[in-house]
């Protein structure tokens, strides 16, 4: 993936705010391959700059280059290239107009894709976050909503609890998803990535007086240090609110029963 990268290679561009790379976006790139079949490489430029995020410019690049793009440029104000095409969404082309000199350029308009009748937006995936309902926002993005981060050093309680979590650090430009109790899978950024099923606790943790946001999850049929690794959560259900417990033993006994219930739903050994 080149980027922000000027050079006279003709290129077909692709604007568009790329802010989660949901399936509008994902279609959008989708109309533009033919052109770049034989005009020249496949570019995006990303309009997006709104904070709290969907998606890190990691896993954006990652993406990108999966759908088959070659160029990435996230300049506020793009220098002209030698485009052969331009490929924009509908909603866009007035702004896109203005910021960069379509004039004897060929122009794709491509319409918004809809879900159930609604425009694909990320407006709509960022309530579903927040509201917890990660189903909807995965249908919305073609993907689980994902958190990437480094595994910092916490306070240890979970492992004195027999729950041994992982602590999320780095993920505060991420949009916060509901606070509560989530069902998901970890990736582990290494040479080999590792996948494991996990319980998330994203929240403030009332019964022992927290006072930040914070995200840690509970890897399932795992032991071992990730202190300092990079890692992705994904939330996949969301299976409780967060509650204030009355006392450490109450908390114990629900934390028992939801990892009881995420083992069931998975189809894995109930051991507990």
């Amino acid at each position: 993936m080149k980027i922000n990268q000027m050079d006279d290679q003709p290129v077909v561009l692709i604007i568009a705010r790329f802010d989660s790379l949901h399936r509008g976006h994902q279609h959008l790139i989708n109309k533009a391959k033919p052109y770049a079949e034989s005009q020249g490489e496949l570019a995006v430029w990303d309009l997006s700059n709104r904070e709290p995020i969907l998606t890190s410019l990691e896993d954006k690049l990652r993406i990108l280059t999966d759908l088959g793009v070659e160029r990435y440029y996230d300049h506020s104000k793009l220098k002209q290239l030698n485009c052969k095409r331009i490929v924009v969404e509908e909603d866009l082309q007035q702004e896109a107009a203005e910021l960069y000199d379509f004039h004897d350029i060929p122009v794709t308009i491509v319409h918004q894709p809809a879900l159930n009748h609604e425009k694909i937006q990320r407006s709509a995936i960022q309530t579903f976050v927040e509201k917890g309902q990660m189903e909807a926002a995965q249908a919305l993005m073609g993907r689980p909503y994902q958190t990437r981060g480094t595994v910092v050093k916490g306070d240890a309680l979970g492992r004195q609890l027999g729950f041994p979590t992982l602590n999320l650090g780095g993920i505060d430009e991420y949009v916060k998803p509901k606070p509560g109790v989530y069902l998901g899978v970890v990736e582990v950024h290494k040479e080999t990535s590792a996948f494991y099923y996990t319980l998330i606790s994203a929240g403030y943790r009332p019964t022992v007086n927290g006072e930040t946001f914070k995200v840690e999850a509970y890897l399932l049929n795992f032991s071992g240090d990730l202190y300092g690794e990079e890692v992705t959560v994904s939330y996949l259900r969301h299976m409780r609110d967060e509650e204030d417990f009355d006392g450490l033993d109450v908390l114990v006994e629900q934390m028992k029963q939801d990892e009881r219930n995420a083992r069931m739903i998975l189809g894995m050994p109930v051991i507990l």
